[in-house]
């Protein structure tokens, strides 16, 4: 099940999907100014390459005024590896002085299911653009092939906003966002996905995330898309890093009555101006506890639950929202 989409804005900024170079290619001077959208570019199956369309970015729009950037879908006739788009991108780092937005991998299920997208190492990303202060990645690992996501600890100073979508986020990701220095973070989202798809971290693998130590600005936390979401919830309970959050999500998971519990009964969460559990496997019963949290204390709960789930059915398994 897929709740992935094309963004109509990005970074405060609408999408536009640069024309593919050809014939009839519209003139510098037609299009939207550099600095006005968030610039999408794509592959089309039988279009030119990668490499040619990056090139015709470069010289129909001014580099050095582009804001936001948006990687959709980057093979022609048969699936390949981020690595050379990572890398054509963190080569020409320096004629983007502007840029503060990067969005990887763009695509939806219709053009290639997220789980089997074969994605690289985006450190050299965050290494090309000191500047940059908001970076989605969508795709994690596969059980379809071994191109899967890696990152490295590194220091950005900028980084305001970092989002994993992902099917399946490999555990060495999850560590490795722990040991990042980020002292601007102030909003970090994950979704773990599911172990077929090589989402197989854990909750030790969070550690450094939910003590709060590492990331001193940090309001808005998303721990979501998990089939391990109970376990999750109940660490957050006893969390220190929920004393400084404005936002927390724990929705898109498997969260059953038994995290929720761990969770009403931990730490309070009084302070949150908003809390998303939505697709979650909750009961009548726990329902009400977090609408009465949220009717006496102003929190904005999101309680919209699993789409097709049957809390009569023992037997009706849970699922998380986004896997394949």
């Amino acid at each position: 099940m897929s709740r992935i989409d094309h963004p109509c804005s990005f970074h405060d900024l609408p999408v536009f999907t640069l024309p593919e170079p050809g014939d009839d290619s519209p003139l510098p001077e037609t299009l939207p100014t550099a600095d006005s959208i968030a610039w999408r570019l794509e592959c089309t199956w039988e279009g030119p390459d990668f490499a040619e369309v990056w090139q015709h970015f470069l010289d129909t729009v001014d580099p050095a005024q582009v804001r936001a950037l948006v990687i959709g879908p980057w093979w022609q006739n048969e699936y390949s590896s981020l690595a050379p788009v990572v890398e054509l991108i963190a080569s020409d780092g320096d004629r983007f002085p502007a840029l503060r937005a990067l969005f990887l991998a763009d695509v939806v299920g219709e053009e290639c299911e997220v789980s089997w997208l074969q994605m690289c190492d985006i450190t050299p990303v965050l290494q090309a653009f000191p500047r940059l202060e908001e970076l989605v990645v969508r795709g994690g690992g596969s059980g379809l092939n071994e191109e899967t996501l890696e990152l490295h600890p590194v220091r950005h100073e900028a980084l305001k906003s970092l989002r994993f979508e992902s099917g399946g986020l490999p555990g060495h990701v999850v560590r490795a966002v722990g040991s990042c220095e980020l002292p601007a973070l102030e909003r970090l989202e994950l979704w773990f996905g599911s172990q077929w798809y090589s989402g197989d971290a854990t909750v030790a693998d969070m550690a450094p995330l939910l003590s709060g130590g590492g990331f001193p600005r940090l309001r808005h936390l998303g721990l979501q898309n998990s089939e391990i979401q109970d376990e999750i919830a109940a660490a957050v309970a006893s969390a220190p890093v929920v004393a400084q959050l404005e936002y927390l999500a724990l929705s898109m998971g498997t969260l059953s009555d038994t995290g929720a519990l761990a969770l009403l009964d931990g730490q309070p969460l009084t302070h949150l101006g908003g809390l998303d559990l939505h697709h979650h496997y909750l009961t009548d019963p726990v329902v009400e506890r977090f609408k009465e949290l949220s009717e006496r204390h102003d929190v904005h709960v999101d309680l919209e639950e699993a789409d097709d789930w049957d809390p009569e059915d023992e037997d009706d398994p849970r699922y998380v929202a986004v896997s394949e």
